[in-house]
């Protein structure tokens, strides 16, 4: 039996590192067990000092809709490992401040119109934030559950996440404000964005270039907060 698998591994182009390791495709690129296929995102934030692939989307977005001026107010939720604070701090300038949240730190983002706080937004108390933060002029979430592979599970939890970074928009966003949130692609998420819908001018659906092929993720985008 081993004699036949070690010949399927040279049939299929394959054949052992180690006996203990991965394996070694015939074109000469390592594989081993757990490893990441860098892709063409990953090695273009690298080259250009991006803390994460991520920023891809945001950029793309930010260029289609002018979501993020000079000068503008950020909340980033979810903000590790900081590629999207990054970004608005870029794009906002030294005038712009940028406010990110999340469970961990990102370690590799220091600025002076930067501030983190350390929280898990779904026990965050938004009256608190507001006193903490002030009016925004931006929101941002790429917030994502900790996938399981069950379909129902995954979105539920997403969308749950999602509301969460809707309630804290509606508390700290600016008349005119925008809203920019991921979410999982299901049936939950057309309740969502009617929500969405009914307090912002325009909502729009949008799926980024560089989210991966197989991804469920999408993004909603509210602009123009209304007013009362």
């Amino acid at each position: 039996m081993a004699s036949l698998a070690v010949s399927l591994l040279f049939l299929f182009g394959y054949f052992p590192l180690n006996w203990g390791g991965g394996f070694r495709p015939a074109g000469g690129y390592v594989m081993t067990r757990g490893a990441q296929w860098e892709d063409h995102y990953a090695r273009k934030a690298r080259e250009e000092k991006w803390l994460a692939r991520s920023v891809y989307k945001l950029e793309e977005i930010d260029k289609r809709f002018g979501l993020i001026r000079s000068g503008a107010r950020l909340l980033d939720l979810g903000a590790s490992p900081g590629s999207w604070s990054q970004y608005g701090l870029k794009k906002t300038g030294p005038k712009g401040e940028v406010v990110g949240i999340d469970l961990k730190d990102p370690t590799r983002l220091s600025a002076p119109n930067f501030r983190f706080i350390k929280a898990d937004i779904l026990d965050l108390d938004v009256e608190w934030l507001y006193q903490e933060i002030g009016q925004r002029d931006v929101v941002l979430s790429d917030l994502a559950p900790k996938t399981t592979g069950i379909h129902v599970a995954d979105t539920s939890r997403s969308i749950e996440l999602a509301g969460k970074a809707f309630e804290i928009a509606l508390a700290v966003l600016a008349v005119k404000g925008h809203f920019l949130c991921k979410v999982f692609e299901g049936e939950d998420l057309k309740t969502f964005r009617n929500d969405v819908s009914r307090v912002f001018r325009q909502v729009r659906t949008v799926r980024p270039s560089a989210v991966r092929k197989r991804s469920r993720e999408v993004y909603l985008l509210g602009l123009g907060l209304l007013g009362d």
